[in-house]
């Protein structure tokens, strides 16, 4: 156990850790719900439900597309019955316009509003005469030169001056109280007399007349300038009359304060006649109150009223003939003719019309299931793969569904592109190219079976799709794919434009909609991103970040581990190779080869292309050699696990040597039980599998040992090389390696033929230069002794020796000839 500690082989004991039957049992019920087929129908259901929610109510429009200014291509159209024909939009939106602005406002009228005003005005004049002989005497007091009783009396002045009902300034009251002096002085020396211009009694009854006569005439509450009408209408609850007045007739409170100036100036000198002014302002109240309640009840009754009908179309009456231009007035009979249709249709007919569609969608809907269940299976059976399809067709046809019930925004501003392009991005291009001809039908259904919608949305979002197949930059997304998108939109509806007449003003109105469409489109990358996280899936987004060899984590494999690192770069530049020769993915291969063999950085220095000088495997016995040349397998799942990676790159390190037998310590533990007559079992000495399952781990597997071999190949030249492959291949078909990949005799020959032409390449003679021959000579004669060390790690490096004589043959397997 000391030795394996030694190594990082000994379990870890972790306090607190799941015990691994838990762990397991976790896992167990991740994966039944994950592939429950319960769960999948009730997601399904759910889909489904949404759809049918989705589907608008039925127009019983007319079976042809059809827009203002475009000629009628279908037959003659006839009325089936006599209907009302109705008022278009705007006609209806002029009536009510009019009759916001012609219907009277409602005001009430105040009755007591009289009565506080007067109340206000004798308070005042009451409390004059004593504010009158407050002053007086405190101007006495200043006239004698008595100073204490002057501030006593000018204190008093004030507090009975701020008991008044009204605050006049400064200069008003000085006014009204020089006045009173001096009406008083000639009240003193006159017989008796008064002079009515001058005197308060005379004031007062100016603005008892002048407050009886504004208020006689009205006084509202709110500013003429807010009423749009020349007419009110005022409601007098006391004596329960209504009549209607002319705005002239009355005043608001601006146009009275205005009267009563105008009034005063006339009787009065400037200095009374302003300060009878500052009265009459503070006093006055409106006795005309606005209802606003009211004034909109009465508004909406009248709106309520209007008549949505102009006259009508007999039974039998011809409506529009073949090749007329469909007017505004011949739409409108049209629309009319559909309204009126609804109108008459039973709930018989409205259910029949509703199950169509309905069954037009499950059967729209059944193509694109049944293709995922017969070709791509595990989308199907994965219900969260399932749930993120669902999902991406949901937002496209829910958001169809919402504009089409806005009348001035068209169908084409609905970036229907977004889904088969997030799906093409996930899984490739068939499940995207299937989705778009899927959601362009439910689409164009929802849209009142829209021929050109239909077409121009199948047009553009395939082409849209084929140019995300594969993503090498974000330039590409960002302006390739919108602009795309936007040009093919452009086509179509220009073309069937042309056809139909349209006018450039209708073609301008569409080209700004697609243009937004097509911004809307860069929506897809967040979108992307977001689908990611949820679903734990992973795109060429992902892999392209990967793919940067200054990443801390391949950053530190090349710190720790440079031969290897080398070694993962020259495996991921021939696994991509022969990928993109096959059609397979050569992104995700090249990454897979990045990070096949990060394991090696635990122990570095087992593993012949970190070895510089000393070997540790000297120190070892076979057993234990093969277990830390296995071990890197499960460390760089471990270390992938705690990077993060995505599975599918897990994978390639769980396969990359499938379940092979590391031949050169079981040739050597032969040899050792041979003489101490120990039984040793082959299971010790291979790895642990599994066997690669698709194309890219099949690839990066059949790379990894062609790489290792050729690299400690003595004088590489092409007929070597070509051997090379070909036994090395072979022997990894042979042995089954390949079985469960979907990887066809076709492939496997193509892959030899890439293979061989970048090797080729990678080891082509140069010239040589007298001053070389020397270092030539010692370079072979150490690469000599390297070679007949033998490669411990990668089992084909052994493969130029010869094989030992009691080697056990493997028969080869059978399965894998059903996989082309």
């Amino acid at each position: 156990m000391g030795i394996l500690e030694k190594l990082g082989l000994a379990p870890k004991k972790r306090q607190g850790a799941p015990v691994i039957g838990e762990k397991k049992k976790k896992q167990e019920e991740a994966s039944s719900l994950k592939h429950n087929p319960y769960l999948r129908t009730f997601i399904l259901i759910v889909f489904l439900g949404v759809i049918v929610a989705s589907i608008p109510e039925s127009t019983y429009k007319e079976p042809i597309n059809y827009n203002i200014g475009e000629p009628w291509r279908a037959d003659d159209l006839t009325a089936p019955f006599t209907f009302a024909i109705q008022k278009s939009d705007q006609e209806l939106e002029k009536e009510r316009q009019t009759i916001r602005e012609t219907t009277p406002p409602i005001f009430h009228k105040k009755p007591d509003v009289q009565i506080s005003v007067q109340s206000k005005l004798d308070s005042l004049f009451q409390g004059l005469s004593s504010i009158k002989k407050g002053y007086s005497n405190w101007q006495q007091s200043k006239k004698e030169h008595k100073s204490e009783e002057a501030q006593r009396d000018s204190l008093q002045f004030e507090k009975l001056k701020n008991r008044s009902p009204v605050n006049l300034s400064e200069s008003a009251w000085r006014t009204i109280l020089d006045n009173y002096a001096s009406v008083s002085s000639q009240n003193s020396n006159a017989s008796g007399g008064t002079n009515n211009q001058f005197s308060d009694v005379s004031l007062k009854e100016q603005l008892q007349k002048l407050i009886a006569e504004v208020l006689e005439s009205g006084v509202l509450d709110i500013p003429k300038s807010e009423l749009s009408n020349d007419e009110i209408t005022i409601r007098d609850f006391q004596k329960r009359t209504e009549q209607t007045l002319n705005l002239v007739n009355v005043r608001d409170l601006p146009e009275a304060k205005e009267y009563a100036q105008y009034r005063l100036s006339r009787n009065f000198y400037d200095d009374l006649a302003n300060a009878g002014n500052e009265i009459f302002a503070q006093i006055i109240q409106p006795n005309y109150l606005f209802n606003k309640e009211e004034t909109q009840a009465r508004i909406q009754d009248a709106l309520d009223e209007i008549s949505t009908s102009k006259g009508a179309v007999a039974q039998g009456q011809v409506i529009i003939r073949r090749g007329d231009i469909v007017t505004p007035e011949k739409y409108n009979m049209l629309q009319s003719l559909a309204d009126a249709r609804a109108q008459n249709a039973s709930d018989l007919e409205r259910w029949l019309r509703y199950g169509g569609d309905i069954i037009a969608v499950v059967a729209i809907l059944t193509i694109f299931f049944f293709y995922l269940y017969l070709y791509r299976r595990y989308i199907f059976v994965d219900n969260s793969l399932l749930t993120l399809v669902l999902i991406a067709f949901s937002l496209v046809i829910v958001s169809s569904a919402l504009v089409y019930h806005l009348d001035d925004i068209s169908p084409f501003i609905v970036p229907i592109a977004i889904a088969p392009i997030i799906l093409t991005i996930i899984f490739d291009s068939r499940v995207g190219l299937l989705s778009t001809i899927t959601l362009a039908l439910l689409t164009g259904l929802i849209n009142g079976n829209n021929f050109e919608f239909v077409t121009a949305t199948t047009v553009a979002c395939s082409l849209g799709l084929f140019s995300v197949r594969d993503i090498k930059q974000r330039s590409q997304f960002f302006f390739t794919t919108p602009g795309i998108v936007f040009g093919s939109y452009l086509v179509v509806v220009l073309g069937f434009g042309m056809t139909t007449f349209d006018s450039w003003s209708a073609l301008g109105s569409e080209v700004l909609f697609i243009a937004i469409n097509a911004i809307f489109i860069l929506f897809t990358y967040p979108l992307i991103l977001l689908f990611e996280k949820s679903f734990n899936v992973t795109t060429d987004f992902s892999l392209l970040e990967l793919s940067d060899t200054n990443l801390p984590l391949l950053k530190t494999l090349m710190t720790k581990a440079p031969g290897t690192f080398h070694h993962s770069l020259q495996v991921s530049n021939l696994a991509e190779a022969a990928a993109g020769a096959i059609r397979a993915n050569g992104l995700l291969c090249r990454v897979g080869g990045l990070y096949h063999d990060i394991g090696k950085m635990e122990n570095p220095g087992y593993f012949t292309e970190n070895q510089t000088e000393s070997n540790e495997h000297d120190k070892l016995k076979p057993r234990m050699s093969a277990l830390v040349i296995k071990a890197h397998v499960s460390n760089g799942v471990k270390i992938a696990e705690e990077h993060g990676l995505p599975e599918v790159i897990i994978d390639f390190i769980r396969t990359h040597h499938g379940d092979s037998l590391i031949k050169f310590f079981w040739e050597k533990a032969k040899e050792q039980a041979d003489t101490s007559k120990k039984e040793i079992r082959e299971e010790d000495f291979r790895y642990d599998g599994p066997l690669p399952q698709t194309k890219e781990t099949g690839i990066l597997l059949l790379a990894d040992c062609i790489e290792a071999s050729s690299r400690a190949m003595k004088d590489p030249n092409y007929q070597k090389l070509e051997n090379l492959i070909d036994k090395m291949i072979d022997e990894r078909v042979n042995e089954g390696h390949l079985s469960k990949t979907p990887l066809t005799f076709q492939d496997i020959r193509t892959i030899k033929e890439t293979f061989l032409n970048i090797l080729v390449g990678i080891y082509h003679s140069r010239v040589e230069y007298p001053d070389d021959e020397k270092e030539e000579e010692k370079d072979t004669q150490e690469q000599q002794e390297k070679n007949d060390e033998v490669d411990l790690e990668e089992t084909p490096a052994t493969d130029d020796m010869p094989e030992h004589p009691d080697s056990p043959k493997k028969p080869p397997r059978v399965d894998e000839y059903y996989n082309s």
